[in-house]
């Protein structure tokens, strides 16, 4: 079996926006194909704030590798247990949270990727290879570096006070913001202020990635949204929720449905 390779890497290289969605509650794996049909170019699952277990994520990281539809992960932390573990279930991509300082991004690149350019561990043939027995064995990790993207995400004001240091990690292909802790953290959750101190700081990261040659994830809930982001330069889009979206279409239509009808005189 020919060991497969991450489509995000070369949509990005060719300049191609990238829209996903955050799986926030489904755990049935064939919500990947439903996604794909929908023309969703990847799914984002999140581990830190929902459910799923990790042999759920097994068992959707195995499909979207089959579909050849890249599933990102929030892990509950950024660690060496759970990168580890995820990247070895088949994982794509890794979306970090609480990166706070270099040394933080450092390790997180160095867990996500083998010598010589990080520490990953070695767990020989599996998901994460798709049981390849083909290539060499120093051609298979060179393979297995360059597919992993690793995404990190800048929740706190000491995170952009080191926005700099943090974004010229080798190892780290895109980063982020976490617009609600990011908030609390700055005092301004809740606030009539909120809106345009993010925005201020959205585009701080987007003028220090593009100098650093790192791409940007924005969350967006609303499709203008995520068309103001795109015209500023961001090519990693994570469209609402799974959540968020099956409310929003049964709310719309049982308004509708409950609604008087109107009579015509």
């Amino acid at each position: 079996m020919t060991i497969k390779t991450n489509p995000i890497h070369a949509a990005l290289a060719a300049g191609r926006v990238q829209v996903g969605t955050w799986i926030n509650l489904t755990r049935n794996p064939a919500i990947l194909p439903l996604l794909k049909s929908a023309g969703l170019d990847y799914a984002r699952v999140d581990m830190e704030h929902s459910s799923p277990s990790i042999e759920t994520v097994a068992d959707m990281a195995v499909l979207s590798r089959a579909l050849d539809f890249p599933l990102v992960v929030r892990p509950p932390e950024g660690n060496r247990e759970w990168i580890t573990r995820l990247l070895d279930v088949g994982v794509w991509g890794l979306h970090v949270p609480q990166v706070d300082t270099p040394e933080i991004a450092h390790q997180v690149a160095q867990a996500a990727r083998y010598a010589p350019v990080g520490a990953r561990g070695h767990a020989g043939m599996g998901p994460g290879t798709d049981f390849d027995a083909e290539l060499s064995a120093a051609d298979r990790l060179t393979h297995l570096n360059q597919q992993v993207h690793v995404t990190i995400m800048l929740e706190t004001a000491e995170a952009f006070n080191q926005l700099d240091d943090i974004l010229s990690v080798e190892g780290i292909d895109a980063a982020t913001l976490g617009p609600s802790d990011l908030s609390i953290d700055l005092g301004i959750y809740g606030t009539p202020r909120q809106a345009d101190v993010l925005n201020e700081y959205r585009q701080r990261l987007i003028a220090a990635a593009r100098s650093h040659g790192k791409h940007v994830a924005m969350l967006v809930d609303t499709v203008a949204e995520a068309q103001h982001w795109i015209d500023n330069g961001v090519q990693l889009i994570a469209y609402s929720s799974d959540v968020a979206v099956l409310r929003s279409g049964y709310a719309s239509a049982i308004r509708q449905l409950h609604s008087p009808r109107s009579v015509s005189a």
